[in-house]
């Protein structure tokens, strides 16, 4: 018996891709807590816009091999030869402005971690370490934004982040868990 997931995991015609359902069924709105994937998944949101989630997620490994495993530290040293590097690797989105702000973000994230402890305590402190459930019935329910993700992204500029409007906060925040928008009869909420 198939199992009941959220009505817009599927993509076009009913079909989805194997990684998209990998990442609703065990990754979408799951509270994530280490620093390292807190990261990754702000660069891969930020790489995002403009692009389907479904590219982003059919080119992940090849983020995580480019971007030395989303090691903040390590990105913060990218130079101008590493962001060329990047402009001509095939295997990720080669959007220049992209790429710079990855680095810059890795910045921004290390000063956070040195201030807080870790990425995680900054985070998840906008709602006191709690997951917001909106509970939804249908995904036509779901905001592309809030108040939350106002109040996140607008910190997170403040900060020197780049590629954290309001709109890519929310995926952002659904991503590592601090909101749950999985549908009420999803099975995997």
């Amino acid at each position: 018996m198939e199992k009941k997931r959220c009505n817009f995991s599927f993509g076009k015609e009913g079909k989805v891709s194997s990684k998209a359902l990998l990442y609703h069924d065990t990754r979408w709105c799951k509270p994530e807590h280490r620093d390292g994937e807190l990261f990754a998944m702000l660069i891969l949101e930020g790489m995002q816009a403009g692009v389907s989630w479904d590219l982003i997620l059919e080119k992940e490994e090849n983020f995580r091999k480019a971007f030395d495993g989303f090691d903040p530290a390590i990105v913060a040293g990218y130079d101008e030869q590493k962001t060329e590097s990047l402009m001509q690797d095939k295997g990720i989105i080669r959007n220049r402005r992209k790429i710079e702000a990855a680095i810059q973000n890795a910045q921004a994230f290390l000063k956070i971690q040195a201030e807080f402890g870790s990425f995680d305590c900054f985070i998840w402190s906008f709602t006191d370490g709690k997951t917001v459930d909106h509970h939804l019935s249908d995904v036509k329910d779901m905001p592309a934004k809030d108040e939350l993700s106002e109040k996140v992204s607008a910190a997170l500029k403040k900060r020197g982040f780049k590629f954290v409007g309001p709109t890519i906060v929310y995926s952002y925040l659904q991503g590592i868990g601090v909101i749950n928008d999985h549908w009420e009869e999803c099975e995997f909420r």
